[in-house]
């Protein structure tokens, strides 16, 4: 699915080759700011956190790298509205104790942590 705006700039010339590659278009609603605003609000954290150290050199390396931080969003990234816990977190309560190990991810763009269960 694809959600845009009323821009000028999308023809509907525009709309037909996208719905060609199977793509539903929607058009935001007429004078609604802020109807896209979770949309502009991920494509801004993807850029910050991803896209703006990376230099892609292709369609199929940019489509690998947003599945990778896509990954890391849902699974381990601190969301502060969720008290600092990934949308899709594991549900293990962290641990004071064990050791830290470090996950390296895109290359070492990002890093993730966790604690190892302490041996008792």
């Amino acid at each position: 699915m694809l959600i845009r705006d009323r821009d000028a700039r999308f023809a509907r010339a525009f709309d037909d080759v996208v719905r060609a590659d199977g793509v539903r278009v929607v058009r935001a609603p007429f004078r609604a700011p802020r109807a896209r605003a979770p949309a502009e609000r991920w494509v801004g954290t993807v850029r910050r956190e991803c896209l703006d150290w990376l230099l892609i050199v292709g369609q199929r390396h940019l489509e690998r790298v947003l599945r990778e931080y896509v990954e890391h969003y849902n699974a381990a990234r601190p969301h502060r509205a969720l008290q600092l816990r990934a949308p899709l977190a594991r549900g293990r309560p962290v641990s004071a104790v064990g050791a830290l190990v470090r996950r390296d991810r895109l290359g070492g763009l990002i890093h993730e942590y966790e604690r190892l269960a302490a041996r008792c």
